[in-house]
């Protein structure tokens, strides 16, 4: 387990929050699954809930505000040092903002945005509030990606909007790029499976780190989630696609001999 005290880099995905109909639903369920301690706010924050470990945030679960239609999905949000310069850049390259750039209180200033695909994701400017806290342990954030239906244009758009440099690793069928910041892998950007319904649009997703991929999918189903397929080995670790109890998708991911444990895995 690993401490961050400091604002991210630009371009670092530093933040994921999810936005449900029924928070508390939501709190239960991955309390049971990733052992988290959810810290509600007040009612200036909306009730916002900040999942813990050690005492230290690593997501965020909020209600959907009262008469407003907003997918249930996990948002990444990557870090920026000044929102507005963010927001311009991302329109002049052919995104869209379709979450003004908002102050939320002290903590930071943020936006969202879809790419030239469609793909949704948050932009964070910190204040207080400078992102995750904790990496390498279970229950915290593992990989974010987005699988585009625009693989071409989105891996452009990224490139131009964040100064990302790319490791194209695709073959066999299988287009994906990681996203590199001053050499270090970030992220990943894909072109979305040709096997994946029609009408699932480009998007982020977000991986969490667990200590047994086989075992959490068993606990997501007792916790009245689902998991899609079954989990398979990689290069980077035992995975497997989860549903939560609300229709939510993420993956869960585990160090496995392929993988090894990242740097500060607590044995």
């Amino acid at each position: 387990m690993l401490f961050h005290d400091e604002p991210w880099p630009d371009g670092t995905p530093s933040w994921v929050d999810l936005m449900v109909p029924d928070q508390a639903k939501a709190v239960a369920f991955y309390r049971g699954l990733l052992g988290w301690d959810v810290q509600a706010g007040g009612e200036e924050t909306g009730f916002y809930g900040m999942a813990m470990l050690q005492g230290r945030p690593v997501a965020g679960i909020g209600q959907t505000p009262a008469g407003q239609e907003m997918p249930a999905v996990w948002t990444t949000y990557l870090s920026v040092s000044d929102v507005d310069k963010a927001a311009a850049a991302i329109t002049e390259a052919g995104g869209r903002i379709v979450v003004p750039v908002m102050d939320v209180m002290k903590e930071g200033r943020m936006a969202v945005a879809t790419d030239p695909g469609g793909a949704a994701f948050g932009l964070w400017e910190p204040g207080n509030h400078t992102g995750t806290q904790v990496t390498a342990a279970p229950g915290t954030s593992a990989w974010n990606e987005c699988m585009s239906r625009d693989y071409p244009a989105a891996k452009a758009f990224y490139e131009k909007v964040f100064g990302y440099g790319v490791d194209d690793i695709s073959g066999g069928g299988f287009t994906y790029s990681v996203l590199l910041l001053g050499g270090r892998p970030i992220g990943g950007i894909g072109g979305m499976p040709t096997d994946v319904p029609s009408e699932v649009p480009s998007n982020w997703s977000v991986y969490f780190w667990v200590a047994d991929a086989d075992a959490s999918a068993a606990k997501a189903v007792e916790l009245g989630g689902r998991a899609v397929g079954e989990p398979f080995d990689s290069p980077h670790g035992r995975q497997v696609r989860l549903v939560d109890d609300q229709g939510v998708p993420f993956l869960v991911i585990a160090p496995n001999e392929q993988s090894g444990k990242p740097e500060g895995w607590d044995d």
